[in-house]
């Protein structure tokens, strides 16, 4: 049944895009595609009418029923029951037959799991714009391909099935992505920290309250030599919402805005939760919440967030980083000599997480290094460690639950729902 229900909705959104032809925009990378979503919608939301992925509905299942409409809420809430399905089925034929009011422009995440995924994708629902976000030395999932270069060509048929009209928009920074450039018949932008790139970050830099304390990030944009636009971005840390501004300014220019409309939309823009959001934490604390999910470059990036702020204490609370096969020991012993003598405190959470315990164990004090299986039984010791004015990072793998974690120490646990991820009751269940 459920095989059938599948085939139905893929059969109904070609028939959509057909019907009503929208510019699609996709999106892939194993580290910052959802912020690079967020922020390529946020620029184009007051110039076209958009529609982008929500959650993580990046699969094949996912995309179809992004291009069938907005069903992200009642799918994450009860779940897909036949009811569900059989509602979408009756919902979409209608719309299909009556509608006139359909996006100009979808954003879509094209995630990749297994090898031929996003081939697949790319097969059913071809984009006009492919954007490239990260790959990394040890890229998330790669416990399903054979090393990092098979990744990395995964990944690349998202630039490889545009035609010569269409774009391809790559991470400068990362070079397995600026190495699609070659695999490509599309017109290539870059974006990135490189001088080179032609939509070019610098000038990055944390900006304070008038406390001290972390309120988010300023940098530029730069177009050629001459034009550029300051931008700051409030509530949220780390260079990855820079880099995904870079992204998003690339798709902007394709799609004809300006430079000015594009400092003002991302200066409005708020970035996804669970993505180095700060938080207002017990005690007077601060927290980094990057709880939505892990893979060593991620890690590596919001370690950099925490190191590059000062503060009476810091506390890294990392839990396993998953699906990195025979790379797994490696990886977190990794991170581990990276935080060794640059935080106060180490919390790790999860089995894999002792080896990240192990690295860091070589630079600090094993007193400050505390170990628990899960974040159900390390919420509760996190409050007595935590003390006046810490500013905590909290990461891990979607797995991990690490919001349990930044529930139990946020000063506003009444807001959650609006804070976290993961706040769906299909999720609070489970």
């Amino acid at each position: 049944m459920k095989f059938l229900f599948k085939k139905i909705i893929e059969i109904l959104a070609r028939l959509y895009i057909w019907r009503f032809k929208p510019v699609i925009i996709a999106i892939t990378g194993n580290s910052g595609k959802t912020t690079a979503k967020e922020a390529i919608y946020a620029v184009l939301k007051d110039f076209k009418k958009v529609r982008s992925t929500a959650g993580n509905l990046n699969n094949e299942i996912g995309v179809p029923l992004t291009i069938l409409g907005d069903w992200s809420q009642e799918y994450y809430d009860k779940g897909p029951s036949l009811f569900f399905w059989f509602k979408v089925l009756l919902v979409s034929k209608f719309n299909f037959i009556f509608s006139n009011d359909y996006p100009e422009v979808l954003v879509l995440e094209y995630g990749a799991d297994q090898p031929g995924d996003i081939k697949k994708l790319t097969r059913k629902y071809k984009p006009h714009i492919s954007v490239v976000t990260a790959i990394g030395e040890i890229p998330v999932h790669i416990e399903y391909f054979k090393d990092t270069d098979d990744v990395a060509k995964e990944k690349s048929n998202l630039v490889k099935c545009l035609k010569n009209n269409d774009y391809a928009v790559l991470n400068q920074d990362d070079p397995l992505v600026l190495d699609m450039k070659n695999k490509t018949k599309a017109k290539i932008w870059t974006f990135g920290f490189t001088d080179s790139s032609e939509v070019k970050i610098s000038g990055f830099d944390n900006s304070l309250d008038e406390k001290s304390k972390p309120k988010g990030i300023h940098f530029k944009i730069h177009k050629g030599p001459i034009s550029f636009i300051p931008i700051s971005i409030n509530g949220s840390l780390g260079k990855g919402i820079a880099l995904a501004s870079g992204a998003a300014t690339s798709v902007g220019l394709i799609m004809g805005m300006n430079l000015v409309s594009i400092n003002e939309a991302l200066s409005k823009m708020d970035g996804p939760k669970g993505r180095l959001k700060i938080l207002s934490g017990i005690k007077n604390s601060t927290i980094i919440d990057d709880s939505y999910n892990s893979s060593p470059l991620a890690t590596e990036l919001s370690l950099d967030s925490l190191f590059s702020i000062s503060a009476k204490r810091k506390i890294a609370i990392l839990g396993d980083m998953l699906e990195l096969g025979e790379y797994t020991i490696k990886a977190h012993q990794k991170i581990g000599n990276i935080i060794g003598g640059k935080v106060d405190i180490l919390i790790c959470v999860g089995p894999k997480s002792k080896f990240l315990g192990q690295g860091a164990s070589n630079q600090m004090d094993s007193q400050n290094i505390y170990y628990f299986e899960t974040s159900e039984l390390a919420k509760k010791k996190i409050q007595e460690i935590i003390r006046e004015d810490d500013l905590v990072l909290v990461k891990g793998s979607q797995g991990m639950r690490m919001e349990k974690i930044i529930e139990e120490i946020m000063a506003e646990p009444q807001n959650k729902k609006n804070l976290l991820v993961r706040q769906s009751n299909k999720w609070l269940k489970s």
